[in-house]
């Protein structure tokens, strides 16, 4: 498991580019500049969490921090060798139970009895007025005279809160009884039982056409916990059965659910075999879930389903490992999608896996780590994977949670890294890239922004942070 005291790396040197750029602007990537931000970024986590994250990043740099009663604000102590003396004072807000503002200031001091003016080339729009600052303690013969936004830590901070690696939770973790569960929700993807319906197959995935053959294998890396990536799999395998190819559909589900899924498939989809399917499964009832049992995921079991009755020639499988981890896993992995693909070697395979399960090359936190991408790839000549790029949003993932020392499952802000982030200009569809990646990925499907999809049973109850459980890297 990838905890969030290994994405140290992402931290940097906090102030290290404000030699070349204002420490009031952030990256725009739609123009390719560093720009004064024109709105707030609203996080989807306690307050509390995200001002200790807050203080993390700065105490990380070797910041004396220092909190105010009620713990909404906070100070360092003044940086060393700046003159005149600078220091941050950290603002947050509580917006509802997880949802939270948090604004980073460099505040910087003048002689008292001299007049702060502003300084050339930073905008009025980052020096608040000077009330805002008057609970900041000064310093003797000093007080805060003008106070800019620091972009540069702010980043650090949406990196930690919103790119963190979503876990599987695999193994020790008990069902809870179906009659303490509710499913589905307003405006959300559920299975709607309905013999006779027609599967709800949207339009093409722009592009991927090309992507569709006979025995080839596509690997989608899965942000999982969406409704995004499960509608667009279904689209896909439209668009290949319309073709009369057959299609086997592969999920990241424990194999042991294999024969639930098969008699699932064979039914009429009604309440009693939906009921059937998730009673009698360890996977789907697990009190403490991750996005592989979404909604969404339950959907688009149930739209194969109806591709299947429509006379539609198409199967899903069930990939995943029930107790294994790391390389066992990635090996127990690989070898169920072999065996599903060599039992319909005629027919187009999708994948839908985490993205460290997808990649073809090794990790570079691990050499001895072979995902199962890389076992599928040296298997057959005919794998292609693709990368998921979007906009900012949200996912229903389990995290850890270093203050906590546990795991949390709930609906979580996510941010792409910035080679997978889709701009305004990009179209929604598949972009091929010119040669293969570092990651082995081949392409990017653009998706926009990103929209959780809690699990398909949950306990009446608000998730919370769990004690640590087995768990790996999506």
């Amino acid at each position: 498991m990838r905890r969030l005291g290994l994405m140290l790396g992402l931290l940097g040197c906090v102030g290290c580019a404000t030699a070349t750029r204002g420490i009031f602007t952030r990256y725009n990537p739609e123009t390719g500049k560093y720009e004064a931000p024109t709105h707030e970024l609203v996080y989807q986590v306690p307050i509390e969490d995200a001002m200790m994250t807050a203080r993390y990043v700065l105490e990380k740099n070797r910041h004396s921090v220092m909190e105010k009663e009620g713990g909404l604000e906070m100070f360092t102590s003044f940086i060393p060798d700046v003159i005149p003396p600078e220091r941050y004072y950290i603002q947050g807000e509580r917006l509802g139970p997880r949802q939270a503002l948090v604004r980073v200031f460099r505040l910087r001091y003048t002689q008292e009895g001299v007049y702060a003016t502003e300084e050339p080339g930073k905008p009025s729009a980052q020096v608040p007025q000077l009330e805002a600052f008057s609970n900041v303690p000064g310093l003797e013969g000093y007080r805060p005279a003008h106070g800019y936004r620091d972009m540069a830590i702010e980043q650090k901070l949406l990196e930690l809160l919103e790119m963190a690696p979503a876990l599987e939770l695999v193994g020790g973790n008990p069902p809870v009884p179906l009659d303490s569960v509710v499913m589905g929700s307003p405006g959300e993807k559920a299975v709607t039982p309905a013999t006779s319906a027609a599967p709800a197959c949207g339009v093409p995935v722009e592009d991927a056409s090309s992507l569709f053959s006979a025995g080839g294998v596509l690997l989608l890396a899965d942000p999982l916990g969406t409704q995004e990536v499960p509608s667009a799999a279904l689209r896909m395998v439209c668009e290949a059965t319309a073709r009369e190819l057959p299609v086997t559909l592969a999920l990241s589900i424990p194999a042991a659910e294999q024969p639930l899924l098969e008699r699932y498939l064979s039914s009429d989809g009604d309440s009693a075999a939906v009921q059937q399917l998730l009673s009698e499964s360890a996977f789907w009832r697990r009190v403490y879930q991750d996005g592989r049992s979404s909604r969404a995921m339950l959907w688009l079991v149930e739209q194969a389903r109806r591709l299947r009755v429509s006379g539609k020639d198409v199967a899903v499988v069930a990939i995943d490992a029930d107790k294994a981890h790391g390389n066992e896993r990635e090996a127990q992995m690989a070898q169920h999608l072999l065996n599903a693909q060599s039992k319909r070697p005629q027919a187009w395979t999708l994948v839908l896996t985490g993205s460290v399960h997808a990649r073809t090359q090794e990790v570079s936190w691990d050499g001895d780590f072979k995902p199962m991408g890389a076992r599928v790839a040296n298997a057959l000549p005919s794998v292609r994977v693709l990368d998921v790029g979007f906009q900012r949003g949200t996912q229903f993932a389990c995290r850890y949670n270093v203050w906590t020392a546990g795991v949390e499952c709930n609906v979580f802000g996510i941010s792409p890294a910035l080679e997978a982030w889709q701009s305004s200009k990009q179209a929604a569809g598949l972009k091929l890239f010119t040669s293969q990646q570092p990651d082995g990925f081949h392409g990017r499907l653009y998706l926009g922004s990103l929209t959780a999809s809690p699990p398909a049973l949950m306990a009446p109850r608000e998730v919370s942070t769990v004690n640590p459980a087995p768990a790996s890297p999506r």
